[in-house]
């Protein structure tokens, strides 16, 4: 495994952060694993130098930080953890979401409960809050960390004017700011080039993708997506724009590269996105170990200029995807 600094954190992460969507329960969603599978992937993901987790109080509705949290329990200096908040929580508490003080203070609170720790080293807001000033919300998420709870504050899909505004925010009123962004990011989706990717390098923050095999299309030819069960079942790829565009010509590509280097497509469209200078480390989920340690094997492949380009020029742009 290789590890780079988060940013401007100081912290060392791995160059995969494993996500934590899919482990807690399948009666959330089918393609969940369910505690005991949970644990065989996080404890191999640790074996194999991943240090770096990333999971939300929505996952399983709060089952996948209870399963992270027993999984570290015992390892817990061992890793980087990273949770979120932002959707409701429990349709009867209209205050079980949202970016609020109370609705901070209050999620922050069970998610720590569930994980079983003092503090996490990274909260981030899930998506942004548009019935709540940013100012609110940073002043909550700044006395998150002067508690002691969290450690350091990042931000998610997000247009790019909302978080310069949250950034300038801190910068006015001497809060802690956010220093990553867990943004959409892949071969298939490359709209965060235009603005966004930019702006965290010039701000130094860390930029930590989502869904960087796009929900697994781009780990298997085109056609054969639906033959999974997370293709068959997960509406939320098909309302991506993964399909539009140069998309199909994109997946043929990462086929055909992946025979030259005797990997697989999801190890040549990881390495894709690890080339890519403002990516710290791409947040992939798995269910399976075999799969994890093939992701963990896309770190030590090297793509040439001429290989990123071809990867990359039947891209046509779409629309933005995300921020919802």
């Amino acid at each position: 495994m290789e590890y780079t600094t988060l940013g401007s954190t100081g912290m060392e992460v791995s160059r995969i952060c494993l996500g934590c969507m899919s482990f807690g329960t399948s009666d959330w969603r089918e393609w969940v694993l369910d505690e005991e599978e949970s644990l065989d992937v996080i404890d191999r993901a640790m074996d194999l130098g991943i240090n770096f987790f990333d999971t939300a109080n929505m996952y399983s509705e709060g089952e996948s930080e209870r399963v992270l949290g027993t999984a570290l329990d015992g390892r817990r200096d061992e890793a980087v953890v990273a949770t979120k908040g932002y959707f409701q929580m429990d349709d009867a508490d209209p205050n079980s979401g949202g970016l609020s003080r109370k609705a901070i203070e209050q999620e922050l609170s069970n998610s720590l409960d569930r994980l079983g720790m003092d503090a996490v080293d990274l909260y981030q807001i899930h998506r942004w809050d548009y019935d709540t000033p940013i100012e609110t919300t940073m002043r909550a998420l700044s006395d998150a960390v002067r508690r002691g709870q969290v450690r350091y504050l990042g931000a998610s899909s997000m247009w790019v004017h909302q978080f310069v505004d949250a950034l300038r925010a801190s910068e006015r009123l001497g809060l802690e700011r956010f220093v990553t962004m867990q943004n959409h990011y892949n071969l298939l989706y490359r709209e965060e080039e235009r603005e966004m990717l930019p702006l965290c390098e010039k701000e130094d923050v860390g930029v930590i993708p989502w869904s960087p095999l796009a929900r697994g299309y781009l780990t298997r030819p085109h056609d054969e997506f639906d033959a999974t069960t997370r293709g068959e079942t997960d509406d939320y790829a098909r309302e991506h724009p993964y399909f539009e565009g140069g998309g199909e010509a994109v997946n043929e590509r990462v086929a055909d590269l992946a025979d030259d280097h005797n990997a697989t497509m999801a190890q040549i469209s990881l390495a894709w996105v690890l080339h890519q200078d403002a990516v710290d480390a791409p947040i992939v989920g798995t269910t399976s170990v075999e799969h994890l340690e093939d992701a963990v094997e896309a770190v030590e492949i090297t793509l040439s200029d001429d290989e990123l380009d071809y990867l990359e020029e039947p891209y046509e742009p779409v629309r933005v995807s995300g921020h919802e």
